[in-house]
This record gives C-alpha cells, structure tokens and sequence, in this order.
C-alpha cells in the first residue's frame, strides 16, 4: 500500500511578555485528507523562538516522510524565513556574528534548523491574521499552549487530546474552529483568489476544496466547486472563476 504524502503544511509562534510564556504549533495535510496538528509549551520564551522551534519540530517530524512536488512550510514570520533562507549561511562564515559584529540571537536553534533543513523544502510567508485556514488554526493552537491550556489537536483522521511532555501545569480543553467557521474562512479565501486571478498548485487546491490529493490528481478539465469554476492552467496550476448567480 502507497503511503500517503505530505500536501502543505503551516507553523506558528507565540508568546505573552516576550520575554514570557509562550506556545507554538504546526499542522501537516496528507493526500489522503489525514490531518495531524502538534504543539508545545514554553515557560520563559520570545516569539520569535516559538516560530523557530515550530518550524524545527514539523522539519524533524517530516524528514522521513513522503512529499508531494511543491510541498512547502507556511508561516507567518519573516524573522523565520528570512533567517532560514537567507541569513544562515553568512552568520555560519562570519562565526555567528550578524553584519554588524554583534551575536546572532537564538543560535541554539539557528543551528538546530541548519542541520534540520530538508532538500527541496522551503519556507513561504503566508500574512497573519488574513483568514486564511491553516494559519489561523495553527495560531489558536500556539495561542491556547501559550496560555496553559491544553487545545484538541487532529491527530490522523480522529481527533486526540495528546500532551507535550513540556507543556507543564493543569491545562483545559480548547475547542477548535467550528465547520462553519472554517467553511466560511474557505468560501472567503477562494473568492479572494478568482478576483485576484491566482494560480494555485495542486497542493493549494486540495487544502482549500478539503480534496484528497489523489482525487484531484485525475481531474484534467474544468469542474465545479460550489460557486466558482475551477480551471486548468497551462502551466499545470488551476484558478477560481466566480459563477454568476441564477436571479
């Protein structure tokens, strides 16, 4: 039996003081429409470490598993992407000094991401706080570990209250986004992308029409989803168009 392959994942940060207590997350998409979500708690933390130990823990829990071509790390933090793709290699020539002699922040888990990094996987800012799904479960998840509670957590096609070994102290259950609110969140964000006329690769559109990878794989002409028409580009990517309505 083919093993199911990793789609599109998200990770977040945050922190309350910074420094302070804080939480992070990450969820991972399968083809096979399996959802996984992990996060973790911190006592004395910034946000940026959050983010950075997010993006660290989907590396080290990824490194063995299947991907799709495009599967790409979705984050909100420039600090994270920045550094990860493009600030490391000089900090590693110049003895992890920034460009101007001073220490680089954080190197403990600079170098952990370093010898983390995976061929082939990149970083991509998604804006926060912008309605798009996956972003915005992976805050609330980050959010509710920063707090002290302990949120309900996918884990496959079940869903699991699993607890970090790190995540200290009596913790309550969070309930996660309702199906309408994420229905709604994905209603919004496809009428965003046909007015902007956005391609999306097969891994975008399976996240946002809730396919299994594998389905979507043998669509070659032009089909609908709910109010919109999805349409085959040339370049192998599909785009929204926006139905009109019966009056």
């Amino acid at each position: 039996m083919t093993k199911p392959r990793l789609i599109t994942s998200a990770c977040d940060g945050a922190c309350s003081g910074n420094p302070g207590p804080g939480g992070w997350a990450y969820l991972l998409r399968f083809d096979d429409g399996r959802v996984e979500e992990r996060g973790g708690f911190c006592e004395n933390t910034t946000n940026n470490r959050m983010e950075m130990q997010a993006a660290l823990a989907l590396l080290q829990r990824i490194a063995q598993e299947p991907r799709q071509p495009g599967f790409t790390i979705r984050t909100d933090s420039k600090y994270l992407i920045q550094g990860f793709n493009q600030w490391l290699k000089g900090w590693r020539q110049r003895g992890w000094k920034k460009a101007d002699g001073k220490p680089v922040l954080n190197r403990d888990l600079w170098e952990e991401l370093d010898r983390a990094r995976l061929p082939g996987v990149a970083l991509t800012h998604v804006k926060g706080h912008s309605g798009d799904a996956d972003n915005e479960r992976v805050d609330a998840i980050a959010v509710a570990f920063r707090d002290g509670k302990q949120p309900a957590l996918h884990s496959g096609s079940q869903r699991s209250t699993s607890r970090q070994a790190d995540a200290g102290g009596p913790m309550d259950l969070a309930p996660a986004p309702s199906p309408l609110q994420r229905l709604l969140s994905r209603l919004e964000m496809a009428d965003r992308l046909a007015a902007g006329g956005y391609g999306l690769t097969m891994a975008e559109l399976a996240q946002l029409v809730e396919m299994p990878h594998v389905e979507l794989s043998q669509r070659r002409q032009p089909w609908a989803w709910r109010d919109w028409q999805v349409l085959p580009c040339s370049d192998g990517r599909w785009r929204l168009q926006r139905q009109p309505l019966d009056m």
